[in-house]
Parts: structure tokens; sequence; C-alpha cells
């Protein structure tokens, strides 16, 4: 079968939530996956940051063999001995002193909000379903339909009503607007430090710092979602670390597993998630021995291959590279570490043409936003492979 038949089957027999580029990818090593007809990509995107430690990595690819061989899943009925290590890394590598697995970034951040509420209800003192949670325009946290309700993307959100009550929305980067919308039933605020499925959206310098000043001065939680901006992507462990922030709460997932197996997490300290009693809150999946052997791997991947060093020194390259190509299209070249947006210019009719003549020179990223073309490799690319990208990127970036 070649890609054609491949794409004939997903439009006939599966549901049209996603408009993917017409690629088939069969199999990948590295930055580099394949196609069903044989074609190599280099892939620039890494599964919206999912495959930091690349494709996969034979490290993380010999624990998942070995763990499934053992045992897959226990429910949390039962304790595995794969589990307590990874509370135990994840505390070391973080500095947090707990944490709680789950598997889909989105339930991660349900697992957020609910400690939250929780929290203004047994500590704060919030009557009991008045609180509130500050967020901010164009967020993106998942795709629940708590989650969509605070949405201030209209399309996200359309007949899926009627929606979840108690979050407010303000605009993003405007730590007065927060500081204005606190009540006395705000519970928490949550951001991404860094807006990806916004478009790469990157906040005024002491933004998050000013941010958690308003929420300790008001008693209210600081929650950062770092699903897609945490565990090296940034340059960073967390982006967080950019302005010497702590948030109570982060959220983890995606490269919290290198793209085999989807993990997420909940990391803050025992006074916040010592508030979870048995049978409140949980997952059949979630803490599974598979995955969180996998995680362990993944997590140790990353700080022995010293991938946040390697986007920083490499993200800072290549963006200065992106930034110098002379095009009439682009408006603004953006980010930090190997998370970088290039924003079009409205004339240049949209970003996804850029994106399909990338594909047919084997480079495969994604438009976010429309005007957005998002540049997020493997944190394990090198440099020689992103000079061999240049070219034709120039290319594409002058197409008339």
């Amino acid at each position: 079968m070649n890609t054609q038949d491949f794409v004939a089957l997903e439009e006939k027999f599966g549901a049209h939530n996603y408009h993917p580029l017409d690629v088939v990818i069969e199999r990948g090593e590295g930055v580099w996956v394949y196609d069903v007809d044989g074609k190599r990509y280099l892939d620039c995107l890494s599964a919206y940051s999912a495959v930091n430690q690349g494709h996969v990595h034979p490290k993380i690819l010999k624990a998942l063999i070995e763990q499934a061989s053992k045992v897959t899943l226990t429910s949390r009925a039962f304790r595995n001995n794969q589990l307590p290590l990874l509370y135990k890394e994840l505390s070391e590598i973080t500095g947090y002193e707990m944490s709680l697995p789950m598997n889909s970034g989105a339930e991660a951040v349900e697992t957020a909000i609910k400690l939250a509420r929780k929290w203004a209800y047994r500590v704060k003192g919030v009557k009991r379903h008045d609180a509130e949670i500050i967020v901010v325009d164009g967020n993106f946290h998942g795709r629940t339909i708590s989650i969509v309700s605070f949405s201030s993307e209209e399309f996200y959100k359309g007949d899926f009503g009627p929606f979840t009550p108690g979050f407010i929305s303000v605009a993003y980067g405007d730590a007065d607007a927060i500081a204005d919308a606190i009540t006395p039933n705000t519970a928490a605020v949550m951001i991404e430090p860094i807006q990806g499925e916004a478009g790469v959206i990157i906040p005024p310098d002491g933004y998050l710092q000013k941010v958690a000043k308003i929420c300790r001065k008001n008693n209210v939680l600081f929650i950062a979602d770092e699903i897609q901006t945490g565990l090296g992507r940034t340059g960073r462990l967390f982006a967080c670390d950019y302005e010497n922030v702590r948030p109570d709460m982060a959220i983890i997932g995606k490269a919290l597993a290198g793209g085999f197996y989807p993990v997420s997490a909940v990391l803050a300290d025992k006074d916040l998630l010592g508030l979870f009693s048995p049978g409140e809150h949980g997952s059949t999946f979630g803490g599974n021995p598979l995955g969180a052997a996998v995680a362990r791997a993944a997590l140790q991947v990353m700080v022995n291959e010293k991938l946040a060093e390697r986007a920083d020194e490499l993200g800072t390259y290549f963006m200065e590279q992106l930034a110098e190509i002379p095009s009439p299209h682009v408006k603004d070249v953006r980010g930090k570490g190997l998370l970088i947006g290039v924003e079009l210019k409205p004339e240049a009719k949209g970003a996804r043409r850029f994106c399909e003549a990338l594909q047919d020179r084997g480079i495969l990223v994604k438009e976010t936003h429309q005007h957005v073309i998002r540049f997020a490799p493997p944190l394990v690319i090198d440099k020689e492979t992103i000079d061999g990208i240049l070219p034709p990127i120039r290319e594409v970036l002058n197409m008339v």
C-alpha cells in the first residue's frame, strides 16, 4: 500500500477531527522519519514536543521491552515496583516533594484543577463550589469539556456546551489584569509560560515573576502548564526557570515518556498533593508499571544527554539563522530553545502552503493558528542537520 491508499482508508473510516499533512509515516529514528513510500523526512514537530529524546531512542526502547516482558498493568489497586522509583526520580530532578501520575496532558490539567479547588475549600476557606481559577486568553490546556470551557478559541468550543463554570480569562502577558481579576474566591492562576498552540507566544520579561508575586500576596496558587515547554524543550528543565519561578504546581506530560507511551503528572509539594485522599481521584492506567518504567528511562536520557543544554545552544543558533533569512513573507521569528515560531504576514496567505512546500523538500512542520510555522525538532538534533535544512527553508520562505 502507498501513501494514497492509506490516506483514502483514513478518510473513509476515520473521524475527521484532524487535518494532517498527507505523509504516512512508517518508522522513525532519532530526528528522522520515513514514510510508506520510502522517503525520509526531518521531523521538525516532535509530536508537539512529545519526542524530545528523538524517535525510538534505544535506551527508552530497552526499558519498554524489558518491562513489557514482566508486567504492564496492575491498576492502582496494587503497588508496583516501578512507580515508587519514578516518584523518587521526579522529585530529585524537579525539586518537588510529590507527584501524581496520569496519562494524557489533559488528564493532568484536570487533576490540577481538582486539586486547586480542594485546596481552596479545605485550606483557603472558600465557600464550597464557589472557587474560581484565572486563566489567560489564547490558552490551550487540552480538549475535555472543562478545559474547552475556558478556551478563548471559539472553534474549540463551538457545539460542545453547556460549559463548566468557575473560570475567569484575562489577557496573556498582562500581570495587572490577573491582579485585577483576583477575588476572595480565587483558588489559582493557571498559565502556559510560553503559549505553544497559540503560535509560540512569549510573554514580556518579568511576567512570570510578577504573576508569582501576585499569587503569593493574595494567597492564590500558581499553576504552570509545562506539558509542551517542560523537560528541556525551551533550553531549561522548565520554561519557568528562565525567571527563577517555582510554581505551586507544575503540569508535565508529552516528553515525560519520550513518545513511547502516554504519561503525564502533576508536581507539587506535600502540603498540596497530600490533600488527596484514597478514592478521590485516580486512573486505571495512571502510574502503571510500563508507563513508569518508560518515564524513568526518558528522564534519564534527558538528564544524561543534557538535552536542555542542547536545546539552549542549538535553539539559539537555529533561531538566529531563521531570523537572518530575507523573506517578504516573514513578520516575526521568536522562541526559546528549540520551540520556535515563524510568524508570516497575512498577505502570505497562510502557513499551510509553506508547510506543504517544506514537506515536498523533506522537512515536516505544522502550521499553528493559520499564520505561524512551528519549528520544534527533537532535542537530539545536531548543528550539521540544522545547517542542512536551512537552504530549503530559505527557498520556501521566499516562494512567490
